[in-house]
């Protein structure tokens, strides 16, 4: 087969998995566990064993080019990123453009896997049941000599722990994920203190949440790939050791440039559970399984900033800002013995390598080896393909690059509130410290009942599924702009409650009204991203991650950039106008999920990347 061979039109039904090696069958007793020995395979058409290296040499060659075929990554960039989210670590056979679309876009549990709200994990659309046919236990394929894979209820496959272990790790990842969120918006609370401490300016200040939310981008781009190598765990121990390390500076910093390159640092090291942890949720659980731990899991970025201005407002309002960081630095240190203690290696393609390894000691037969030992792609080709892929997508297309910026207003327009809430709520109404943190409930709460609201989007977007299927008579004739109707509904949401809060911020208008108006922001929020995430990995399953990367890269910058105008912005303007601005612009985005669900499917035709 040729390298060149990259097109979707080079990607219809393999003949040479079927054609060349029909002759093989896969019977469960043929993987090995373990500690078990190796047994010759049986030729399924007289049941006689085949002698070792005394085949004939025309099956000799069928056979390689099977595994060449279904075990190596293809030359061709395009086949390379079969596995949609890993982006060139794939091990399942060779398959269609549409199965491999239908694979894709099956694998996500409606909107919350893949979402972690700040940037994107990679690597593991594996993590699903493709994880086994790398392995080669599923689907009915056939399985190549001595390629190690799961066995039933294998000890050392995840999936076969206990309900209560596999709970646990979800729940530490995702208090993990909610520190590091914690962490960028606590910060905020702090800012008064500061200044006058260092005598700074607001804006300079402001640079330490810029520059955590920019670490958190940039760190992705090198741990999400490092994790596809060597696992999960040691990238957790290692990442979340270094995030405690930084907050150590930060807490006792004399000037405001220590502080400064410490959080971005900090954002770095705590990007590991915004980027790998979803993937380890999708290690732990089957397909039918997976939804209620990772709702519990992708929630935890979203909760997270919320919750930090609540806690530090208290720690402010009684001690001095410093405090701040050692309760975080307590809360990090008791997460790291956690994840220590706790949390094992998860990664299904390591998790074979370490079986291999174990079996080729115990047989003495080096042929015994596992799907990923056969990447030839390196960490650095990896890494690098990881950054200029997004960029890629958003110079060439004109769905991923709106939905991106308008994904990034929102979460730029939720980090300006952080310190937009302290002036509106402080000298309007004249809370204190502790005060105005507890107005962040309102957007915690809008967006708690967006989240709970998800069954409700499964069910319409199950109607809009059979109601196509009746009409033109074709199952599985998927449409990824089915996944979009969340953002059609949050985008009025999200322009609703930005009017909402900007007028009715009066000593005269009680204080919840903002509040609420702020809850309706939240939720809207929550259902944009809803539906853009599944929208793009559904649109572009085979550069999934690069699409989400996309995404994740612009709400950074965005969040990186807004709170250093949003203060100046809404001294200028007043504090009605500057959040009446801020609608207005979401109202300029809000119809392009609407025309995207319209007319995506004819853009999706004249796309290069998009499935068509």
């Amino acid at each position: 087969m040729s390298s060149t061979q990259g097109t979707e039109e080079s990607s219809s039904p393999p003949e040479r998995n079927t054609n060349n090696h029909s002759s093989r069958e896969t019977n469960p007793e043929d993987t090995l566990s373990p500690g078990s020995h190796p047994q010759r395979r049986q030729d399924s058409s007289n049941d006689t064993p085949i002698p070792e290296r005394e085949k004939d040499s025309s099956e000799d060659t069928a056979i390689n080019a099977t595994k060449e075929s279904s075990f190596t990554e293809n030359e061709n960039e395009k086949d390379g990123d079969r596995d949609g989210e890993g982006e060139g670590t794939t091990f399942a056979p060779i398959k269609s453009s549409d199965e491999n679309r239908l694979q894709a876009s099956r694998s996500i549990e409606r909107s919350w896997s893949l979402n972690d709200g700040y940037s994107v994990h990679t690597g593991d659309e594996q993590s699903g049941e493709k994880v086994d046919e790398e392995a080669g236990v599923t689907g009915g394929g056939e399985v190549p000599e001595f390629v190690v894979g799961w066995d039933e209820n294998d000890p050392m496959n995840p999936r076969n722990m206990n309900t209560e272990r596999r709970w646990l790790i979800v729940i530490i990842c995702s208090l993990g994920s909610l520190c590091v969120t914690c962490t960028s918006s606590m910060y905020t609370v702090t800012y008064d203190q500061i200044m006058q401490e260092f005598g700074s300016s607001h804006i300079v200040v402001t640079l330490g949440l810029s520059f955590f939310i920019w670490g958190l981008a940039v760190g992705p781009l090198f741990l999400g790939p490092l994790s596809e190598f060597y696992g999960r765990r040691y990238i957790y121990i290692i990442s979340f050791a270094f995030f405690l390390i930084w907050l150590i500076p930060c807490a006792v910093a004399q000037n405001i440039q220590t502080m400064i390159i410490c959080r971005f640092f900090n954002g770095i090291a705590g990007s590991a559970f915004l980027s790998v942890a979803g993937g380890t949720v999708g290690d732990l659980f089957n397909r039918h399984e997976l939804s209620a731990p990772m709702m519990v899991y992708t929630s935890s970025p979203f909760i997270g900033p919320e919750v930090g201005p609540l806690v530090g407002g208290f720690i402010n309002e009684y001690t001095t800002w410093r405090w701040t960081f050692y309760v975080l630095l307590i809360w990090s240190g008791f997460m790291l013995i956690s994840i220590i203690a706790f949390v094992p290696e998860t990664y299904h393609p390591v998790l074979l390598r370490r079986k291999a390894r174990k079996l080729r000691k115990e047989t003495g037969d080096d042929r015994w080896h596992a799907p990923i030992e056969k990447l030839k792609r390196s960490v650095a080709q990896t890494v690098l393909r990881s950054c200029y892929r997004p960029i890629l997508l958003l110079v060439l297309e004109p769905m991923c690059l709106n939905l991106c910026i308008f994904s990034g207003i929102l979460l730029g327009i939720l980090y300006l509130f952080f310190g937009a809430f302290q002036l509106v709520f402080g000298n309007v109404y004249g809370f204190s410290l502790w005060q105005r943190g507890l107005c962040f409930l309102g957007l915690f709460v809008g967006m708690v009942f967006a989240i709970l609201s998800d069954p409700l989007w499964r069910r319409l977007y199950a109607r809009l599924e059979k109601n196509h299927e009746n009409a033109v008579k074709k199952v599985d004739d998927f449409q990824p702009e089915w996944r979009l109707p969340p953002a059609i509904a949050g985008g009025p949401l999200v322009t609703i409650g930005l009017f909402m809060f900007a007028w009715t911020i009066y000593s005269s208008v009680h204080w919840i009204v903002p509040i609420i108006g702020s809850a309706f922001f939240g939720a809207g929020t929550i259902l944009v991203y809803s539906g853009v995430f599944t929208f793009l990995v559904d649109a572009y399953p085979t550069y999934a991650a690069s699409a989400l990367a996309a995404n994740g890269f612009t709400r950074s910058t965005f969040a990186g950039v807004f709170p250093l105008f949003g203060t100046q912005m809404y001294n200028n303007l007043n504090y009605h106008w500057a959040t009446s601005l801020l609608a207005f612009l979401t109202l300029l985005m809000t119809p392009f999920p609407f025309l995207f669900f319209r007319y995506g499917a004819r853009i999706r035709k004249k796309s290069r990347f998009a499935t068509r």
